[in-house]
């Protein structure tokens, strides 16, 4: 299993970008060696804005850089950027409809040690419900990468959500994803398993095993949780009957919540959601530990699917 870090894939289609692209800027809330817009300052500093530690103003400054005809990108902590600025968020970048990018890093339960006030497991819910806002949650580091040229290339108000360190890799490095549209990686005519963030890789692995007691299930990377594919859910629904989520993140308002809305009011189906059930972080040096004690593994959701084949056969 390959391991790969998205920020560092983040950081390197920055600087990419920069080459071709001369009204990029990125600014940064202190936490650049972290988030790796270093990489960015490190070849074009007269485009890197060094704002500190205040999130607020750094969404500030990028609407003012936005409003004068720059593309900028601003990067930080998801759980400051969004917690810290969501007024900024929403009365300036979305109400006026900005051309920002907001990159939230060390998203979800990743920075385990720190414990649950760095830990963002509301991010999600908190933009998606700003109109305006794209939500962008890739699985790994190449579809990282990918998804950060796609971001720059889309007008208006972006969010992407990233983990922090190296995980398991899901895509080559030449990907190619795009905004809105849902990925399909396993066909299955059983269960749909909807997965978003590192959760896709975890999806893989209860597919797996699913596949030995002779499940097939089809799993989804939901990429963008906003504008969610519609028509994937749907199609999905009515082909395997079952649906699961999975998201590191709340139940509450993230893709599990997003996914039951379509569903609900076009096609319901049985359904169960695999994320943080309604509860705060904790700290653990031992994030796999910490994904464990969350129910965020491939046995909780080859479990899940289990139970929702049940209810689908009634």
């Amino acid at each position: 299993m390959k391991l790969k870090s998205p920020v560092e894939y983040f950081g390197r289609a920055l600087v990419e970008r920069g080459a071709t692209d001369p009204d990029l800027v990125v600014l940064d809330a202190d936490v650049s060696a972290s988030t790796k817009t270093e990489f960015f300052k490190e070849a074009y500093p007269d485009r890197f804005i060094e704002v500190g530690i205040s999130e607020q103003d750094l969404v500030g400054v990028a609407s003012g850089l936005a409003v004068s005809g720059k593309t900028p990108v601003a990067a930080a902590f998801a759980t400051f950027i969004v917690g810290r600025a969501w007024e900024q968020l929403l009365n300036t970048v979305a109400r006026q409809n900005l051309n920002v990018k907001i990159v939230g890093t060390h998203s979800g339960l990743s920075p385990s040690a720190d414990g649950g006030s760095h830990q963002s497991i509301a991010d999600i819910a908190a933009v998606r419900v700003m109109p305006r806002f794209s939500v962008v949650v890739p699985a790994d580091a190449p579809s990282t990468g990918c998804l950060t040229g796609e971001m720059i290339d889309r007008r208006g108000p972006v969010y992407l959500r990233l983990s922090r360190g190296a995980t398991p890799t899901v895509y080559p490095d030449d990907v190619e994803l795009s905004i809105g549209r849902a990925e399909t990686i396993t066909e299955g005519g059983d269960v749909t398993v909807i997965a978003a963030g590192n959760m896709v890789h975890v999806a893989l692995q209860a597919a797996e095993s699913l596949r030995e007691e002779k499940v097939e299930a089809k799993v989804v990377d939901m990429h963008t949780v906003k504008p969610l594919d519609q028509s994937a859910v749907i199609e999905s629904a009515k082909e395997t009957g079952a649906v699961v989520t999975v998201e590191e993140h709340s139940v509450l308002g993230g893709l599990g919540g997003a996914v039951s809305e379509i569903l609900s009011e076009n096609y319901p189906t049985p359904l169960r959601r695999i994320g943080v059930m309604d509860r705060f972080g904790m700290s653990s040096r031992n994030y796999q530990r910490l994904l464990e004690r969350y129910g965020l593994t491939p046995e909780a959701v080859a479990e899940a699917a289990k139970k929702v084949l049940k209810v689908k056969k009634k």
